[in-house]
């Protein structure tokens, strides 16, 4: 037998290597990314369950808001981890913003639309449709400070309850501070999240059917130059008979690193498009949002789970998202 100064040296040491080893076995944790997240802190469920999870946005309390699109409304998450209804009756909301106004801004996908959704008696809509032809399923968007808003139609696509759905046409569009309108693109497969880098020089799109995030420069009247592949995606892969990323939301940290949900999981890269590492989740992510008082907390949702991942990085302060 081993003296008892060793054992009581080493049993502590076993213990810890047992702990290490159950966390590693039956929770997902981060790896290590220098500057974005410490190898080891497991990613926590929120909460599962939610029918359908979309649209999450940082707010100055400290809480999270998302939409639970397929119940038509919005979820709020405390900074304790209390979840409670926000909002009902959200017409759809999909991608969610906050203005200089403190108003909830939303594209919507039932009466498609982009608009005002809270506070409640204070509804607007912005626009609703292009040349006269309404949107088909408005998906993302993202405030610029001047007040102009970047936002995305995915188009339609197949599906098992309606295989043959009208043609699509998938677009990016700009709205000026003015409320005029502008489509900036109808090249892109399929649209689904929009970002704006910090200095708002860069607008980032994410290509669910495409091998990379798109980035854009942006010209002094909110247009768009200089379209380019900025980041080759891990989660680029053959589903259902057909290649995909899987990439969806977008968020970006006060460094610049974009943050990519694919599925792969979340795709770091840095401001200069180059990976950084990628942090699993148990189910397929859509999108994400830093949250917090620090906003050093990175929420994913996806697939009717919400997790919340504690991270080194901190997400930019000068939007909700």
């Amino acid at each position: 037998m081993l003296p008892k100064k060793i054992l009581n040296k080493l049993v502590p040491l076993i213990s810890a290597i047992a702990f290490s080893a159950s966390v590693q076995a039956d929770d997902p944790v981060t790896p290590p990314i220098p500057g974005v997240a410490a190898g080891g802190v497991v990613i926590d469920l929120v909460k599962d369950g939610f029918n359908g999870t979309e649209g999450p946005i940082g707010l100055a309390d400290g809480s999270l808001l998302f939409t639970e699109t397929n119940a038509n409304r919005i979820v709020r998450i405390a900074p304790d981890n209390t979840v409670s209804t926000f909002l009902e009756n959200t017409n759809g909301a999909n991608g969610l913003a906050v203005n200089a106004n403190g108003e909830l801004v939303a594209v919507q996908v039932v009466n498609t639309r982009v608009g005002v959704i809270h506070p409640q008696g204070q509804e607007k809509t912005i626009v609703d449709n292009f040349d006269g032809q309404p949107f088909q399923r408005p998906n993302d968007l993202v405030l610029a400070k001047n007040g102009g808003i970047y936002f995305t139609d995915s188009g339609t696509r197949p599906t098992k309850e309606n295989p043959n759905p009208p043609v699509s046409k998938p677009g990016l569009f700009y709205i000026t501070p003015t409320g005029s309108l502008t489509r900036l693109a109808n090249d892109i497969e399929r649209p689904n999240g929009v970002q704006l880098s910090p200095d708002e020089k860069v607008l980032y799109v994410a290509n669910t059917q495409g091998e990379h995030v798109l980035a854009y420069d942006i010209a002094a009247d909110g247009s768009i130059q200089n379209k380019r592949n900025f980041a080759k995606l891990e989660g680029w892969k053959n589903t259902e008979n057909s290649w995909s990323s899987g990439a969806d939301g977008l968020a970006v940290d006060t460094e610049g690193r974009l943050y990519v949900a694919s599925n792969a999981g979340i795709e770091v890269f840095s401001s200069k498009g180059e990976a950084l590492g990628v942090i699993p989740v148990p189910k397929k992510p859509q999108n994400l949002a830093f949250a917090g008082k620090d906003k050093k907390t990175l929420y994913v949702v996806g697939r009717g789970a919400a997790y919340r991942i504690p991270l080194l990085a901190a997400g930019y302060g000068g939007r909700a998202k």
